[in-house]
């Protein structure tokens, strides 16, 4: 295999990886919708992380609700932020909704990003779809 060869299987696995984390945050989203159960919480704390590249400060929301079946719940949001706003500072009143079988799988209405999980899945399937075509254009073509 030409060294070219080798070089375009690079966007194949960028747009590979893009579109497994997309489909599966997708399908991770469409199920909290359909068996999801809405609880009231309150936002108890913000975990901050430094970004890796030294970029800034990055906030995640704990919120705390009490479960269907009675167990308290205290969770950190898998999306921060750079910025928090007053309606989900420390002691703000929020919405979740929560799988009841594995409730650390919730999302905060109005924090979670719905749009972003689609985004992956739009770039990974281009990222694919357009090397996959070239990779059989230069097949085709040889």
């Amino acid at each position: 295999m030409e060294r070219e060869w080798l070089v375009s299987l690079i966007p194949l696995t960028i747009g590979l990886v893009f579109l497994g984390v997309g489909v599966h945050g997708r399908r991770r989203a469409s199920a909290l919708r359909r068996g999801g159960v809405d609880a009231e919480a309150r936002i108890v704390r913000h975990e901050s992380r430094r970004d890796h590249d030294g970029g800034g400060t990055f906030h995640y929301p704990v919120a705390a609700w009490t479960a269907q079946d009675g167990t308290r719940c205290e969770y950190s949001s898998w999306f921060g932020r750079s910025k928090v706003g007053s309606s989900f500072g420390v002691g703000a009143r929020v919405t979740v909704r929560y799988d009841p079988e594995t409730p650390q799988r919730f999302t905060i209405e109005g924090w979670d990003v719905k749009w972003l999980h689609l985004l992956f899945t739009g770039l990974g399937a281009m990222f694919t779809a357009g090397t996959v075509t070239v990779l059989l254009v230069r097949l085709l073509t040889l």
